[in-house]
């Protein structure tokens, strides 16, 4: 299914005169308070994240998984469907491939599909957590931190695969998450793990372009429930610093023990020029990999701030790499990844609308309340025309899940692919 600018065009009439009313009602009242409209509705336009190739299909879990219907069984498919999101929103244009479960058959044609929706190539994701079919080593007892030294070796070739194929898409980064740990006390020791993974990592790092970027997740625990190699921001952290200037950390949202101060952890590294990439989900528990701004809208909001003020202030920090990192066990997969694009926007525009030198005004008079009030001000503020705004001037739909539904996307995906399609993935 293609969705043309001219069905756009079409079902944003219907939506033009509320969206020029609200909008202008908006724009009156933040010009006043001294915001900069254009600016910001420029910076919404231009803000991109990438779908990762395996979030295309229904999401599962230990217990069971519900397909949707009318899933993607190939990359060509999953590229589609991308587009589709795209074509709607205007700024989900990069996917990032997770590697063995989408590799390219034909990378020509590959590209081509891509080039055709406008999506480029973001980060490459490697796979050490799962035994594929023929593996001739095992990760059930690590990967990058085995004590085996065959099963090392054999998962820096895999990364090093994946940086061959990134190559030939155009990607320019490789961000490597681990389930490497314990689950129970004495099954590693601690200092071996982690000197077998700074080894492993400088050994992919030494093979990677030097155009390339190294981002290195980590995660507290899950699957394993002791320890973790790489289980928390410091760790990861120290390894890109043992690494190099090219390697960075890279922040989940669900990758904190609860109550983690996460937009803290944002700022330091930012300030150390050292935060790669940042995968956006929400939760209530722990990884729990919900829609972006479903749970913790707040918590989202400073942590924009922070992401803000550092894109401003510290050059020492490249331009993030941002992903969706959510999974949909009981959603329409497509509608997920737009509501999460949704979320982060907003979260997006509330930051820009902060008075950075009135805060640090307020800040240096120790006015407490007088800070809160900036912030909260900011983000009391519905965002939604200043999108929509953004999205008119891009041929993006006013409202995308409103058009997804009314252009009866699902029903097509199904009529086109079969109610019984799986795509490949978790």
């Amino acid at each position: 299914m293609i969705i043309d600018k001219d069905t756009i065009e079409q079902y944003n009439k219907s939506e033009a005169e509320h969206f020029h009313s609200d909008f202008g009602f908006l724009s009156d009242k933040l010009t006043k308070s001294g915001a900069n409209v254009s600016g910001i509705v420029s910076k919404i336009s231009g803000f991109q994240v990438a779908v990762p190739s395996w979030a295309l299909g229904a999401g599962g879990t230990r217990f069971g998984r519900f397909s949707y219907g009318g899933e993607p069984v190939t990359l060509e498919q999953k590229l589609d469907d991308v587009g589709l999101i795209h074509a709607l929103t205007h700024s989900a244009g990069a996917v990032s491939l997770h590697i063995p479960w989408d590799i390219p058959g034909d990378v020509k044609a590959i590209k081509e599909k891509a080039a055709f929706h406008g999506l480029v190539f973001d980060a490459m994701n490697s796979n050490t957590f799962q035994d594929q079919p023929g593996a001739k080593q095992s990760y059930k007892f690590g990967s990058l931190n085995a004590a085996n030294e065959d099963a090392r070796a054999y998962a820096v070739e895999h990364n090093r695969e994946v940086i061959r194929i990134g190559k030939e898409l155009g990607s320019k980064s490789l961000t490597v998450w681990l389930a490497d740990g314990a689950s129970f006390p004495g099954q590693l020791n601690f200092q071996a793990a982690l000197s077998n993974t700074e080894q492993s990592l400088k050994e992919i790092y030494a093979g990677m372009p030097e155009d390339w970027k190294l981002f290195i997740e980590y995660k507290p625990y899950e699957p394993n429930f002791y320890s973790t190699t790489i289980q928390d921001w410091g760790t990861a952290f120290m390894l890109a610093n043992a690494c190099g200037e090219r390697a960075y950390t890279l922040v989940d949202l669900g990758h904190h023990l609860p109550n983690s101060n996460i937009e803290q952890i944002v700022a330091t590294l930012m300030y150390k020029g050292k935060l790669g990439g940042f995968h956006f989900n929400d939760s209530k528990y722990g990884d729990d990999d919900l829609t972006v701004g479903s749970i913790k809208p707040y918590a989202l909001f400073l942590i924009f701030n922070e992401l803000v003020y550092g894109m401003e202030n510290n050059p020492q920090n490249p331009y993030p790499a941002w992903m969706i990192d959510a999974s949909h066990n009981i959603k329409d997969p497509l509608e997920d990844l737009i509501q999460s694009l949704e979320a982060i926007l907003i979260a997006y525009a509330q930051a820009l609308l902060v008075d950075q030198k009135a805060l640090k005004d307020a800040q240096l008079d120790n006015d407490v309340v007088r800070c809160q009030e900036i912030l909260q001000n900011a983000y009391r503020t519905d965002v939604r025309p200043l999108l929509k705004a953004a999205r008119w001037q891009t041929g993006a739909a006013l409202d995308p899940i409103a058009a997804y539904r009314n252009l009866k996307v699902r029903e097509n995906l199904i009529s086109e692919r079969g109610l019984n399609t799986k795509a490949t993935g978790l």
